[in-house]
């Protein structure tokens, strides 16, 4: 997730945690059975329309569709429903909003709810069902999608209280580092397999007099967020997930020795002097550099390595730079430290949580839980930018490498999901104290003050 939704749903959260009574109560739910509106779909007979003729004729409802996703990322999303339209005869109307978490709170609390939300983080969505009555429970048409296209990682996102509410839709892949594919030609570097080559490689490259690495963290409030994917990719592969559920639940400590042991291995890139911060300064340096300069220094050749996600993609200029695998930079994936926990993926995505049990909602969320979605969205998607983690999305119709290289990464049977972990503790720790003192230790504070001070802050009920 990007720094400014990070904020935005820390608040949300924030608001309804305070208490806020919210009016009116949920349709009743059918527990998971499908509804239909009777009569004969428009679809019967049509090639991507299979799983929607159950629902009945929908001609002339309407699903409302409520989301931070906004122009000009809208329009592939409208054009993406284009066949769930043709297959049902419903409408559907798309609102994007840069105020969807606090707008989305309010128009719950006033029984003004859209039929569909796109909720940008699983603490979020958790937030919803446990202090409203609201949210409805996904129907088994969309359960059976989740199970057959998605991991039961990415299912347990969507999960509250052993009852299943909101598919994925979205994702993102943050355990990547950009480089300049040319520059490790020129010098004879290959891509490292593991952490242990890959730290080898970051001497071999400082002996030849370039910094191996640079980095970026400040982002206005959210100032540090970077060095907690960091410390996250880094619990994943030397903890291991088991360990990581725990410490994101807070069923360890924050400042537990494995965490401990984690940030460490962090340091020894964004801390070591020899290791960073190429083309801008010193190690001090990371903390006042804007996140989304900090690869930057790497098309210069000041720097070789940046750790960051797929959607840094967006912040090389396309008119100078090409993102691919024989372009003027790439990515590859960040290598894990112990085989022994598969491969580890740290990312983030949307999920579709319903306010509405009609059935032209349950079709909707039907479609979208559907391979059939997932390929019309990557082929309305003709800028690149969009992936999914849907094991039904053919790789061939996303036209982006980067974005190629994140779909095969989500799709690798060895690969082992989690969501960002700062997404989902409570928004004084994760939106909140854990980026300040990631910034105050990249500033000199050391690992046991820093992790310790979290712990502190954590809320105690």
């Amino acid at each position: 997730m990007s720094s400014r939704n990070k904020r935005r749903a820390a608040a949300a959260s924030a608001l309804l945690l305070a208490g806020i009574a919210l009016a009116g109560c949920a349709e009743d739910s059918t527990d998971g059975e499908s509804q239909t509106a009777g009569g004969t779909s428009p679809g019967e007979g049509k090639a991507g329309c299979e799983q929607l003729t159950e629902f009945g004729d929908l001609s002339d409802r309407e699903v409302n569709v409520y989301t931070s996703i906004i122009a000009p990322e809208d329009q592939a999303h409208k054009d993406s429903y284009k066949l769930f339209e043709e297959c049902t005869g419903a409408t559907v109307n798309y609102e994007g909003s840069k105020e969807f978490e606090a707008q989305l709170v309010v128009r719950v609390r006033s029984g003004n709810a859209p039929d569909i939300a796109y909720i940008p983080q699983p603490g979020l969505l958790k937030t919803l069902v446990e202090q409203t009555d609201k949210v409805v429970p996904a129907p088994d048409s969309v359960s059976a999608n989740v199970d057959e296209f998605f991991g039961e990682d990415w299912k347990s996102y969507g999960t509250v209280a052993d009852t299943f509410y909101a598919a994925p839709l979205g994702a993102n892949v943050k355990s990547f580092v950009w480089y300049s594919p040319g520059m490790f030609e020129e010098n004879g570097w290959t891509v490292p397999e593991t952490w242990d080559d890959m730290m080898a490689l970051s001497e071999d490259i400082a002996a030849s007099g370039v910094k191996p690495w640079c980095a970026g963290i400040e982002s206005g409030e959210a100032t540090g967020w970077v060095v907690t994917d960091w410390l996250e990719d880094a619990v994943l592969r030397d903890a291991g997930p088991d360990v990581y559920d725990q410490w994101v639940n807070h069923e360890i400590a924050f400042d537990d020795p494995a965490i401990a042991e984690a940030l460490d291995r962090v340091g020894s890139v964004l801390k070591d002097e020899n290791m960073v911060n190429g083309g801008i300064g010193d190690v001090k340096s990371i903390a006042t550099t804007p996140f989304q300069e900090g690869g930057l220094p790497i098309v210069e050749g000041d720097c070789a390595m940046h750790r960051q996600a797929s959607f840094y993609a967006a912040n090389w200029d396309p008119e100078t730079t090409t993102v691919a695998e024989d372009g003027d930079v790439f990515a590859f994936y960040l290598p894990t430290t112990n085989e022994d926990f598969g491969k580890p993926v740290l990312g983030g995505g949307e999920f579709v949580a319903a306010f509405s049990d009609a059935p032209e909602v349950q079709a909707f969320q039907t479609y979208l839980s559907s391979d059939v979605w997932a390929n019309e969205k990557a082929i309305a998607t003709t800028a690149g930018g969009w992936v999914s983690s849907n094991k039904g999305l053919d790789i061939n119709n996303l036209v982006s490498p980067i974005d190629q290289l994140s779909a095969s990464t989500l799709q690798d049977p060895d690969a082992v999901f989690r969501f960002d972990g700062s997404d989902q503790m409570p928004g004084a720790v994760g939106a909140g104290s854990f980026w300040s003192e990631m910034t105050s230790w990249i500033t000199g504070a050391s690992t046991a003050d820093s992790l310790a001070n979290v712990e502190s802050s954590w809320p105690t009920s």
